[in-house]
């Protein structure tokens, strides 16, 4: 009994990749029980048909190939395929070329930020720019890494060398409608904790509008992701490339914590630190997140830097 295509398909995926590759389904021989028409019987027609005239192929759908082009999914019987490109391709590179070529390691540390956050209401209550609590941990970063500066590096692959910077170009992760994006505030060693929320609120809001320049989005040194603004407590963030290490911060929650030798309820955030295990070692990272942990919990250790 000759093959038809109403007898010998069950498939559906069968039947489309057919009338995408052109193949006319009664022509085909089946290899599966009864005759039945498989995929690789399919692609074993492609491959053995004769190459058809450009003008007898099928048109491509006008609309398919503009979906295609605007990043759009395409579904198929396994799912909702959607293309890695535009800002989610940069981005997936990125963090792929960081597990690629960036040995990491992670420690972490849980810290009562009760004080920093007193610290912050009495600032922003005597008047004046508001200083938001993303500047305050960014100002903390640049004291932790004046303290440690092999942080602040990058490694150069090629000459076999660590390249420790002089000025730290602070990344800070936000999220925005096209994606997660990661402004970049300049020389943020020089500037105070004022002029830090002043700049950072001017790149996230630049991001969000999707007005920010390229130039504001490159060149970091580190990276500083508070996460905690999605509701979860800790992470194992991804350093961004090339730079040799991020700090993540998770969300701020009232939390039991013996405080001054009594059992009391405290504002706990933990602190995660990724890094870079060829510029440093576990002593250097673990004293840079010390650091930073003493200055969330006594801010009043910031002044011996200022």
């Amino acid at each position: 009994m000759p093959a038809t295509a109403s007898a010998a398909v069950i498939s559906p995926l069968v039947r489309r990749l057919a009338r995408e590759r052109g193949v006319d389904l009664s022509r085909v021989r089946g290899s599966g029980p009864d005759g039945l028409i498989l995929r690789a019987d399919v692609e074993d027609a492609v491959h053995t048909a004769p190459a058809a005239p450009e003008a007898a192929r099928p048109a491509a759908r006008p609309a398919a190939r503009a979906g295609r082009r605007a990043g759009a999914g395409r579904k198929g019987s396994e799912g909702l395929r959607v293309p890695l490109r535009g800002a989610r391709g940069v981005v997936a590179e990125k963090l792929s070329r960081s597990r690629r070529e960036i040995p990491d390691a992670t420690c972490w540390v849980d810290a009562d930020a009760t004080e920093l956050l007193e610290a912050r209401r009495a600032m922003n209550a005597s008047g004046g720019a508001k200083v938001s609590l993303l500047a305050l941990l960014a100002r903390i970063c640049t004291a932790a890494l004046a303290k440690y500066p092999e942080l602040n590096a990058t490694v150069d692959t090629d000459a076999h060398e660590i390249v420790r910077l002089p000025d730290v170009h602070l990344g800070f992760a936000a999220q925005t409608d096209r994606g997660l994006v990661v402004p970049v505030v300049r020389d943020a060693n020089q500037r105070n904790a004022v002029e830090l929320s002043v700049e950072m609120a001017r790149l996230t809001e630049a991001a969000r509008a999707g007005k920010i320049s390229p130039a504001e989005l490159t060149g970091g040194t580190f990276t500083l992701n508070n996460y905690g603004v999605f509701g979860v407590d800790g992470s194992t963030p991804i350093i961004n490339h090339p730079e040799a290490a991020m700090l993540g911060v998770g969300r701020i929650a009232p939390k039991p914590w013996v405080h001054e030798g009594e059992l009391a309820v405290r504002q706990i955030v933990q602190l995660s630190f990724t890094f870079d295990h060829r510029v440093c070692d576990g002593g250097t990272a673990g004293g840079f997140l010390r650091y930073v942990a003493d200055c969330v919990e006594q801010p009043a250790v910031l002044l011996r830097t200022v």
